[in-house]
């Protein structure tokens, strides 16, 4: 149960905690914390992507350490016991990052779910917001990370010969070709060898939900890639490779969600 719908939400408001994890692409102009200030779920939490990540790096939003992701989820008064939704007002889907990141550190992938629709849908649907920032309580929140759900550069440079498992880029095909230039700055056109592309828009609908679990299926076969093998996301920075990921467990709820956490990022550097 990755995903839960609006309707959902709306009755279990009180028994859930809510985060929302609004991120925007840089060339957006749009501030996710800003605009949670102006409008937010009853009771959501922020959650910032940036800030609650490793910044001893240059690479964005990259994984934090056990230590730190612990003092994080502690401030937000969260419980390893509590089920979670994550839900955001972003265009790249950015709650599938956040809930990436708590599988990662060993939540209970049974109690951590997006929001299908997000924020758009349930404005759509003229449900309750608020502007009342929720009271948290400290909790002591312990993580168990999931090393094995996380590639670094060295591994997927090695999987390049030793083929260990297959690599699907959410980016875009004509970022995926090389066609046109990367949005950030020095970063060289192209793809990882022997990867895939699966351009995570094409399983999201106009509404922000996700396109239906048969649809994903046909999508994830277009690409010709083996799905019997292990499968590793990717994308410009581990956000929508998040997106891949959350859609391919909804067809195979065994699948525990593996991302190359440098992305192009990492990969394409100049």
């Amino acid at each position: 149960m990755s995903l839960v719908t609006t309707d959902w939400l709306n009755e279990n408001l009180s028994k859930v905690k809510i985060i929302d994890c609004s991120w925007h692409m840089p060339q957006t102009n749009r501030n996710g914390f800003k605009e949670y200030l102006r409008q937010h779920i009853q009771n959501a939490i922020f959650f910032d992507l940036d800030k609650n990540s490793n910044q001893n790096t240059d690479l964005p939003h990259m994984l934090t350490n056990k230590d730190s992701w612990e003092k994080i989820v502690s401030n937000m008064g969260i419980k390893n016991t509590d089920e979670i939704v994550v839900y955001d007002n972003s265009d790249v889907i950015s709650s599938c990052r956040c809930w990436y990141n708590f599988i990662y550190f060993g939540h209970n992938p049974n109690l951590i779910h997006v929001l299908n629709g997000g924020l758009k849908k349930w404005n759509k649907e003229k449900k309750k917001t608020t502007t009342i920032l929720p009271k948290k309580k400290e909790s002591i929140y312990k993580a168990t990370e999931k090393k094995e759900l996380v590639k670094s550069k060295k591994e997927i440079d090695k999987n390049i010969n030793s083929k260990e498992f297959k690599v699907i880029d959410a980016r875009s095909r004509e970022r995926f070709e090389g066609k046109i230039s990367e949005p950030r700055k020095g970063l060289r056109s192209g793809s990882i060898q022997n990867s895939f592309c699966l351009p995570f828009s094409e399983l999201i609908n106009n509404d922000n939900t996700f396109i239906g679990k048969h649809k994903i299926l046909e999508k994830f076969k277009s690409t010709k890639c083996d799905l019997d093998v292990n499968l590793v996301f990717s994308c410009g920075s581990g956000v929508t490779a998040s997106v891949l990921a959350l859609a391919y467990s909804l067809i195979d709820n065994k699948y525990m969600p593996k991302v190359y956490d440098g992305s192009w990022s990492e990969y394409g550097k100049i």
